[in-house]
């Protein structure tokens, strides 16, 4: 998206838009109407948008630690932060109370969330002291439904190209979780082990420290690709969870992935530079960039919510 880089570059090659760096980008979203890429800097409770050929993206104060977006059907974006959820007016930047959140937000946040192929909102929560007490929540009828529960840090949400599998990752346990999902009545069943990776030990070293899920996105092969935090990289997993491609990239925090693009073949990745420590951001000057590179198989589009 940013003038300077080429229209179609190589395969799997990332390169950052533009000069913008945040401190925890998260929730990459390629809205199917506007065609842009929205996301959110959590710790600098922001709102960010890049318009193709803009130099940098122009950015909203929203308040307190935005954890996702989705697209609204009537326009504007699903927003939800530590305090509640909201509807986020991107013509003026207001922001308009919806819902309290379903936790105590003295303990909790809301992190990574999705509207399914029906307009639900999926959303799950963080834990603030790394408890198994998070969830995650299925917004319907003007409440939420925990759906999901026993997450300490709930990520990774995705669906399958025909809807009957859910996907979620629990990043503290290392761990991705697919679930029977049934899209008429929006439940989730037989919960089961799809990818387990690898804790890192005491004193391991990070560069042999293969990272743990965050966010994750789905192909229209049903492939699941994932970012790998601290692990610098992207895997493509199968749908039987087997390792099909490993992209390594420029920073070691990558958050999330989404499809866009014309044509739903560029990949965006968001990216942490927050709390890392001051050689390593030295060394990687990409981090907190968000990245784009190219890809064979195209995404799924995002789902438009509706309230």
């Amino acid at each position: 998206m940013s003038s300077a880089a080429p229209p179609n570059p190589p395969l799997y090659q990332p390169q950052a838009l533009g000069e913008y760096r945040a401190a925890l980008g998260e929730s990459p979203l390629w809205h199917p109407l506007e065609h842009c890429l929205y996301f959110v800097d959590i710790a600098r409770g922001q709102v960010l948008r890049w318009r193709e050929g803009e130099a940098a993206p122009q950015a909203w104060p929203v308040g307190r630690e935005p954890g996702c977006i989705a697209a609204l059907a009537e326009g504007g974006l699903l927003l939800a932060q530590r305090d509640g959820l909201f509807k986020f007016d991107t013509v003026d930047g207001s922001l308009q109370p919806l819902l309290p959140p379903p936790y105590d937000a003295a303990a909790q946040r809301f992190n990574d969330g999705k509207a399914d192929a029906q307009g639900r909102f999926w959303v799950g929560t963080i834990d603030d002291a790394r408890r198994p007490a998070s969830a995650l929540y299925r917004l319907a009828a003007g409440s939420f439904t925990p759906m999901l529960e026993g997450i300490t840090t709930s990520n990774g949400l995705a669906w399958s190209p025909d809807g009957r599998r859910l996907y979620s990752a629990d990043t503290k346990a290392h761990r991705i979780d697919v679930c029977d999902f049934d899209p008429v009545a929006g439940a989730v069943s037989d919960r089961r082990c799809f990818a387990q990776f690898e804790a890192r030990q005491p004193g391991q070293d990070l560069n042999s420290y293969g990272g743990r899920p965050d966010g994750a996105a789905v192909d229209i092969e049903g492939c699941y690709w994932v970012a790998m935090y601290e692990g610098q990289r992207l895997l493509r997993l199968s749908p039987e969870g087997q390792v099909l491609r490993q992209v390594e990239l420029p920073m070691r925090c990558p958050t999330m992935p989404a499809f866009g693009g014309a044509d739903l073949r560029t990949l965006f990745v968001t990216s942490a530079s927050d709390g890392r420590p001051a050689d390593e951001l030295a060394a990687q000057p990409l981090a907190g960039a968000v990245l784009r590179l190219r890809v064979e198989v195209p995404g799924l589009p995002s789902h438009l919510a509706r309230l």
